[in-house]
């Protein structure tokens, strides 16, 4: 690292300060006008989360002008969340924010690319400062004046502090493409369950009049028109509207229901087989009690009403945790699975009055009334998930793995490690 410096950050910045709350000052947020930007709507990546931002009028950001912020000036949370790291652009402004985020602007003469830095302030480097100075103190707190001791690294040669920032930030725009595949794929999952447990899916071609008494061909595969457009192909049910070729039934007529018979204390550091417990994560167990397909669900905890498993094979569970197992012939495992995962949290929210509910009773489970189309459209109407899921998995593999990318480059390239090349600039 011979070709690199260290000093004192603030030695490279013209300001360091932070904001106040306008309510403080006897200054109400508004509906609209100036954006007033807190930690929270900082992401981890250092975008902005526009839907997060308050406002403030014209007098109030005039009032705060010492936090007024400019093209280029750093943005550090020093509250509540520790070092999320944003650099203001010119589509945010005019903006001003509180005492939560600190405000760094760069001198005019510093030896330290801006973008550089913001990777910087991201490093590892700067996290063990941070968890250095902040070790005594019960909340997540940091002062401008911790920042000014910050001691920080960079290359003599800005081109190569340019070079870093620009294979990180191509890294970036990896992950945030990913990110956004990952929330299109969630949209489009909750749409549609609402409509495949509501209309299902043909499984012939039918014709029929809407509202409007006009004739209208569907095919099979797809979706039932609407209630609202066909009402002659619906009736009406403890679920409400449904297709008139579905039955419903109590989940206890479909299934076996109990509970496991181990505790955490049974559970092996290692071992063969998935261990399911209150939680999402799946631990594992040198032993087994159950092989078939089953679903399971939290008893306890916080998990109640929002913990779903699927399996199908050699596995073990919690003692608070329910299993439903042996299926009837009428309904798919998989169709049951999808349902309920949707709709127990529903049930479970009717089934305790507004009151608050840690734990579920058997019957809240047993007493759960299913829609049943024929297993054919099950069927089905499974697939689809299973194709939007298996999508969904492709993308959130995609994104871990490019994480550890982008997390393997920053420790290389913000200590020094590996000089970079243009090369590097393409990520995989």
């Amino acid at each position: 690292m011979n070709n690199w410096n260290e000093n004192l950050l603030t030695n490279h910045v013209s300001l360091i300060t932070k904001g106040t709350t306008p309510t403080s000052l006897g200054k109400a947020f508004k509906e609209s006008g100036i954006n007033f930007i807190k930690a929270e709507s900082i992401t981890e990546s250092g975008e902005f989360i526009l839907d997060s931002f308050a406002y403030i009028d014209e007098a109030t950001h005039e009032l705060l002008k010492r936090s007024q912020l400019h093209y280029g000036d750093i943005l550090f949370s020093i509250a509540g969340v520790l070092g999320r790291i944003a650099i203001v652009n010119s589509s945010i402004l005019p903006a001003n924010t509180n005492q939560a985020i600190a405000l760094i602007r760069l001198s005019s003469n510093t030896e330290i690319e801006r973008d550089f830095l913001k990777y910087f302030l991201n490093s590892e480097f700067i996290k063990e400062q941070i968890r250095r100075i902040n070790v005594q103190s019960a909340q997540a707190n940091f002062s401008l004046g911790d920042i000014n001791r910050l001691i920080i690294k960079y290359p003599k040669d800005k081109t190569e502090q340019r070079q870093i920032a620009t294979i990180l930030s191509t890294a970036d725009a990896v992950i945030e493409k990913t990110q956004a595949a990952i929330a299109k794929y969630k949209a489009i999952k909750q749409g549609m369950l609402q409509d495949l447990f509501t209309r299902g899916i043909l499984t012939k071609d039918i014709k029929y009049k809407d509202k409007n008494g006009t004739w209208v061909e569907r095919s099979r595969n797809q979706l039932r028109p609407s209630y609202q457009d066909a009402p002659e192909l619906y009736k009406e049910s403890k679920l409400g509207w449904i297709p008139k070729e579905w039955k419903e039934e109590r989940i206890d007529k479909l299934c076996q229901i109990t509970t496991g018979n181990k505790d955490t204390q049974n559970k092996q550091e290692y071992g063969e087989y998935a261990f399911f417990v209150r939680s999402q994560t799946v631990e594992k167990i040198d032993s087994y009690s159950y092989d078939g397909e089953a679903i399971l669900t939290a008893g306890d905890g916080v998990g109640v009403g929002k913990i779903y498993h699927y399996i199908n094979g050699k596995f073990d569970f919690h003692q608070r945790v329910y299993m439903l197992y042996e299926f009837e012939k009428i309904i798919t495992p998989k169709f049951l699975f999808y349902y309920f995962s949707t709709n127990f949290l529903a049930e479970v929210d009717r089934c305790s009055a507004k009151t608050t509910v840690d734990s579920v009773r058997m019957e809240m489970i047993a007493g759960m009334i299913v829609p049943l189309p024929n297993i054919s459209e099950q069927k089905r109407i499974a697939e689809k998930l299973i194709t939007l899921e298996s999508k969904l998995q492709t993308e959130q593999d995609f994104l871990h793995k490019q994480e550890q990318i982008k997390a393997g480059l920053m420790n290389d390239l913000l200590s020094g490690r590996k000089k970079v090349s243009i090369k590097e600039k393409e990520i995989a």
